[in-house]
């Protein structure tokens, strides 16, 4: 079955992963994103390989007004909506005792504030248009484990958060048919995982997270994105019509194993 989706984060990472997996199912691809230049180039793909319809805008997730515009205007240009990816997200890592609670709030307005208005835009357009449909949010181990490195408190905070917000959400909108659950997906190939590098220092750190991924994680791996955008877009397709309140953990088993040898 055909669908309109729209995905927050859409324009690199994940969130364009997904926005491509939708558009090669023939979907019709609503693609927000901070930068609106990210957002119009994956757009651009989307269409060459396979959309039926693609808009897309600048869109700033932690903005009430600016999202329900977009919220609008992507209704205006596509028709109805009816699933949603909630893939908009920051990572600043700092050891706790010395974050400045600038960052703490910045990256739990982000990704946790996002999240909210996103899910909760996405429930009422769902509703006004009396249809039942599909919200996916984007979590992380951390919402569930804490990372070893450290230095991931407001990250992972923000997580478990959206982890939480799921759940809640699942019941709350469970009588409108509307179904709420979360992609947890582990390391993952994707600008986030570099923000902030470039040059050597981006080539340096990708070999150490490549060769830890070959220790660490049971599959020897990184995920690449188009990995997690297929277990996303199942979530959205009515294959997944009896899920609900659910995470589905695409990690390569990082969180089945333990950290001890013996």
């Amino acid at each position: 079955m055909t669908k309109t989706i729209l995905i927050t984060g859409g324009g690199s990472g994940i969130g364009c992963a997904t926005a491509f997996e939708a558009a090669r199912r023939g979907w019709a691809v609503a693609i927000l994103d901070r930068d609106g230049e990210s957002a119009e180039r994956a757009a651009a793909e989307a269409r060459r390989v396979g959309a039926r319809k693609v808009w897309s805008t600048a869109s700033d997730v932690t903005d009430e007004q600016e999202l329900a515009d977009a919220f609008a205007e992507a209704r205006s240009s596509l028709g109805p909506v009816d699933g949603v990816i909630a893939s908009a997200g920051i990572e600043i890592n700092a050891p706790l005792a010395r974050m400045p609670l600038d960052t703490w709030r910045r990256v739990l307005d982000v990704n946790l504030t996002g999240a909210f208005l996103t899910v909760r835009t996405a429930a009422q357009a769902l509703q006004n248009a009396g249809r039942p449909g599909s919200i996916v949010c984007v979590s992380s181990p951390s919402a569930f484990v804490g990372f070893a490195g450290g230095s991931n408190s407001a990250y992972g905070a923000s997580k478990g958060g959206v982890s939480a917000l799921v759940r809640a959400a699942a019941i709350d909108l469970a009588p409108h048919g509307i179904r709420v659950n979360a992609v947890v997906p582990g390391a993952t190939d994707t600008p986030l995982l570099y923000s902030g590098l470039d040059g050597d220092e981006l080539e340096a750190e990708r070999a150490r997270l490549r060769d830890a991924a070959a220790r660490q994680i049971p599959l020897g791996r990184m995920a690449d994105p188009v990995e997690i955008a297929r277990t996303s877009t199942w979530l959205l397709s009515d294959d997944a019509s009896y899920v609900t309140g659910s995470h589905l953990v695409c990690d390569g088993g990082l969180m089945a194993k333990s950290a001890n040898d013996f």
